[in-house]
């Protein structure tokens, strides 16, 4: 973003979709970014750092749902497309339904529209079908327990529910999402661990055995040597074969949650274990904010350092994590492009935690 010509006031912003990690973040985050700020984009070489790069249904849809909750015209829609014009306009409030056609992710459908909502003109409700828990993806659950109750720590009122299940490649997935803004987003540090309230295992089987969930369930509690009482299975109805299994870390300032999905040729331990490395990693850390949240946090942290004050709360925060993704400071570059808000990254003297703080624009 750096060797970019400065834009002027009220033209178009130009984003090349091949920076950094080159993925569909930069498509995501630049149509929510538009629609907030009121700008055009134009975002060339999409997707470019993919095998197949372009448009994939997925984020196609994801374009038109930009594009249909403000009233947006936009060129280049279509799949297979690699540059796209989006003009947005009055962001429309109301309820909304969108469907993948496929197993691709909805929640980052959502993710692509969400910002939007929450700085409406009033309340929304919003149905999306397709992926539900997608390998490549924040599954539904993640949605639901780790980062909406952030958003609504920064003060809309967000609530999920998850209607079918939708694994990959089936799809057929079906969630609902209620919004009721507030007229801006209060900021949000999480700097701290706070203590620990619950800690939970849970396997999802869908049209396979459940003793494959029963194996991984019991693998996590051994390994982390959590009491057994913690672990459950739950077979779920949906359009295809499907596993996941889950760690849930519930703290008073903050659930984090982390997860591994059964695939063919690969044993329920070996995926448990695979699990267990990914929470002993985080423990070990010892910082709140885990590198999926991190990234996903940037967003409602960069737009509420752009927006006015809500009722004199703070604008922006900061939050501790591990070393940041090349997703992560791709998604830092494209925000501060859009609003020119000042992202510090401080690593510590561990030089294993960074602190990312979010200010307002000088």
């Amino acid at each position: 973003m750096t060797d970019q010509q400065p834009i002027e006031a009220g033209g178009a912003i130009h984003v090349d979709g091949a920076q950094g990690e080159g993925g569909g973040q930069v498509l995501r985050s630049s149509l929510a970014l538009s629609r907030i700020t009121g700008r055009p984009v134009i975002i060339e070489r999409i997707r470019a750092g993919r095998d197949k790069p372009g448009l994939m249904r997925a984020h196609l849809t994801a374009v038109e749902a930009a594009a249909a909750i403000s009233g947006a015209a936009v060129e280049g829609a279509e799949v297979g497309s690699g540059r796209i014009a989006f003009t947005p306009g009055q962001i429309r409030a109301g309820a909304h339904a969108f469907s993948i056609g496929t197993a691709g992710s909805g929640t980052l459908v959502l993710q692509t529209i969400l910002p939007a909502l929450l700085v409406a003109p009033g309340p929304s409700t919003v149905t999306i079908e397709g992926g539900t828990h997608n390998p490549w993806a924040p599954t539904f659950d993640f949605l639901d327990r780790v980062y909406l109750p952030l958003v609504r720590r920064m003060g809309p009122a967000v609530t999920a529910t998850l209607q079918r299940h939708g694994f990959f490649p089936a799809g057929g997935g079906r969630f609902h999402v209620a919004v009721e803004p507030c007229g801006g987003l209060a900021g949000i540090d999480l700097l701290e661990h706070g203590a620990v309230i619950a800690r939970r295992v849970r396997a999802l089987v869908s049209n396979l055995p459940a003793g494959i969930g029963e194996r991984e369930v019991r693998r996590v509690i051994g390994r982390l040597s959590w009491a057994p009482d913690c672990g459950r299975t739950d077979t779920v109805v949906a359009h295809g074969p499907g596993n996941v299994v889950e760690v849930e870390i519930e703290a008073t300032g903050l659930t984090e949650r982390f997860t591994a999905f059964g695939r063919t040729g690969t044993s329920a331990e070996r995926v448990a274990d695979e699990l267990v490395g990914e929470v002993r990693d985080h423990l070990a850390l010892g910082a709140p904010v885990g590198c999926y949240l991190a990234d996903q946090l940037l967003l409602p942290l960069g737009i509420s350092a752009w927006l006015p004050a809500v009722g004199g709360r703070p604008r922006g925060g900061a939050f501790r994590t591990g070393p940041l993704s090349r997703h992560a400071t791709t998604h830092i570059d494209v925000l501060r492009q859009f609003l020119g808000v000042r992202i510090e990254v401080a690593p510590e003297p561990d030089g294993r935690v960074c602190l990312v703080r979010v200010s307002p624009p000088l």
